[in-house]
């Protein structure tokens, strides 16, 4: 095999290999889709900021207490013996993530993810002290004055106080956040209370302030290997082209391409207006700052675009506020771009835009690649069932297993001293019975055995009590006659005097060999 030189491609000299991101200044947009990403921020947050207030039974409602290895969620108590319903858990909300995003895109991206949801109510405070987009703009270009000290001082003042709450409250799930609140003033947290408070504040400061939409294009991992899970019938944000090209302003009053004898282009001239609308935008997308990792090759020419008469224009006026208003600051009309979380304000944008015009809704819209081009769409397709059995069947398997937890566990250790004594009476084994309450109200129980071997005997009182959500360590001692040799099977029985919960535990009894 020969030698094969590998060409190179070097920077110029004085180039940089990073370009610091330009700031994105999302616009506000109403409509149906942006009135459920706010019930979602509305509903989300509240379950975050509400949920350690609640009691239930005497207790916190969800309390996450690692020292005493119990996590609470309400009228569920999970122990470690319970790892394997953590561990199924985390394989449904896996699952369901393949499931919904196979189906029907980044639906968790756009309206539950914490960097989605944070965001979104720092953009609400933002706007709220700084004015909207323009308003924003203008500021962040003008020089530092009096005005402009108060706004921006004031918007980080604000922010920091809510980075605070929400490290506090993300505390309050690990340590009763009734005690956390008290001990706050005077200032008496424990050392990692304090770490955690202000470094989950600090993380959603900086994320939610300054990273934004960066740690969803360069930090998130999801971003990059969703196009494993899309195929040309997930549902997705598509702008039509075949529609909507060639894009171009109007007057109002021309009918759109369904209502007059134009219609819809042929896609590969539809396809071929886009990507010369990338390579030369207009000004109108030059001003909106549009940016995105397009997969266009870099290196091919296109010639720019013709100036079209208005009777053969699509239905794009080329207002550019489907790019205004996205989170990301890029181009849907360029296609589908990782950096797009689905949030659907684009949609929205565009819905307005079109009824404004008389021209029908859904030039953006919800759509799958095959929708787009007029070619049948497969919803029940072979990914979607097989992630749709496992999911349901995990779901079933994780919700009949909490359903029917034991509310009782027993285990026996051996004296690991001995293996056995001779005494006066015979010979005696040692045992350790630990007990677990699993229930919320204290319990007795009655602790017997089971043997072939004649001759053995308990000698501990056959009863013991246990309070709620405890452990009791019971010791034991099995007495038999000096002549047994030999080991001898044995079995524990514990049982809940009143109630149903039992619990059987093999073990051994040993004399001399």
């Amino acid at each position: 095999m020969g030698n094969k030189q590998i060409p190179l491609e070097v920077l110029d000299a004085g180039g940089a290999a990073y370009v610091s991101e330009r700031k994105v200044y999302p616009r506000d947009v109403s409509g149906p889709l942006n009135r459920l990403r706010v019930a979602a921020v509305f509903w989300l947050l509240g379950m975050y900021y509400l949920f350690p207030w609640l009691s239930w039974d005497g207790r916190q409602a969800v309390l996450f207490d690692l020292p005493a290895r119990k996590f609470h969620v309400f009228a569920l108590t999970f122990w470690p013996q319970d790892f394997l319903f953590l561990a199924m858990l985390l394989m449904i909300a896996a699952l369901a993530l393949f499931f919904f995003t196979a189906l029907a895109g980044r639906l968790w991206c756009g309206y539950a993810c914490p960097q989605t949801v944070w965001t979104e109510v720092f953009l609400w405070m933002e706007s709220a002290i700084e004015g909207d987009r323009h308003k924003r703009m203008k500021l962040d270009a003008g020089p530092w004055t009096r005005q402009k000290l108060l706004r921006k001082g004031g918007k980080h003042a604000v922010w920091l106080l809510f980075a605070l709450w929400t490290g506090f409250t993300f505390v309050g799930f690990f340590t009763p956040i009734r005690d956390l609140a008290a001990r706050a003033w005077p200032f008496q947290w424990g050392g990692w209370e304090a770490f955690w408070v202000f470094f989950y504040a600090l993380a959603t400061w900086g994320n939610a302030g300054f990273l934004r939409e960066q740690v969803c294009k360069y930090m998130c991992p999801y971003a990059r290997f969703q196009s494993a899970m899309f195929d040309r019938n997930t549902l997705i944000i598509a702008y039509d082209p075949m529609r909507g090209e060639p894009r171009g302003q109007r007057k109002r009053g021309l009918p759109g391409v369904l209502q007059r004898a134009r219609g819809l282009l042929d896609p590969a001239a539809a396809y071929d207006y886009v990507f010369r609308a990338s390579r030369h935008p207009s000004a109108a997308a030059q001003q909106a700052h549009a940016h995105g990792t397009i997969t266009f090759d870099g290196g091919t020419e296109a010639a720019p675009l013709p100036k079209f008469a208005p009777e053969e224009l699509g239905d794009c006026i080329d207002c550019t506020l489907c790019v205004q208003v996205c989170p990301t600051g890029i181009d849907i009309r360029n296609g589908l771009q990782y950096e797009c979380i689905a949030c659907g304000a684009c949609i929205d944008a565009c819905d307005a835009v079109m009824d404004k015009m008389g021209y029908p809704k859904g030039l953006i819209r919800y759509a799958t690649q095959n929708a787009i081009e007029g070619k049948p769409t497969r919803v029940l397709r072979p990914r979607i069932l097989l992630y749709g059995t496992i999911l349901l069947g995990l779901v079933l398997a994780w919700g009949w297993g909490v359903a029917n937890r034991a509310p009782l566990i027993a285990e026996v250790l051996r004296d690991r001293n001995a293996l056995y004594r001779e005494t006066s009476a015979g010979i005696e084994n040692g045992y350790t019975l630990k007990i677990v309450n699993k229930t919320d109200q204290a319990q007795r129980y009655r602790i017997e055995f089971t043997s072939d071997s004649k001759g053995l005997a308990l000698r501990e009182a056959p009863t013991v009590d246990v309070a709620a959500g405890s452990v009791a360590s019971v010791p034991l001692t099995m007495v038999a006659p000096a002549g047994i040799r030999g080991r001898h099977p044995l079995r524990f029985e514990v049982s809940a005097i009143g109630g149903d919960a039992s619990e059987t535990v093999e073990s051994s009894f040993f004399g001399p060999l």
